[in-house]
């Protein structure tokens, strides 16, 4: 239930916020990018062939979780400045 005047947005819309990917854009970057070098950093060094699949997952995880856990506490900051329903 919502209170009144109060607007509950859908969780796609909190996850897709923008100050929620943003954020998680960058540690994806980041965190992404020490794990690609720590998982196909000799076969970047070396020239050799770089696995697509694991590129692309090596981003990916980090930015799910970086998401799952700015929704989580989205959540649960709105949900106690709502306080008990």
């Amino acid at each position: 239930m919502s209170v009144a005047g109060s607007h509950r947005p859908s969780l796609a819309a909190v996850i897709f916020e923008r100050g929620i990917v943003r954020r998680s854009i960058v540690v994806a970057v980041i965190v992404g990018t020490i794990l690609n070098i720590i998982n196909q950093g000799d076969a970047l060094v070396a020239g050799g062939p770089v696995v697509a699949w694991k590129l692309v997952l090596t981003y990916c995880v980090p930015y799910c979780v970086a998401t799952y856990g700015a929704v989580t506490a989205h959540l649960d900051m709105r949900k106690r400045s709502l306080g008990p329903s």
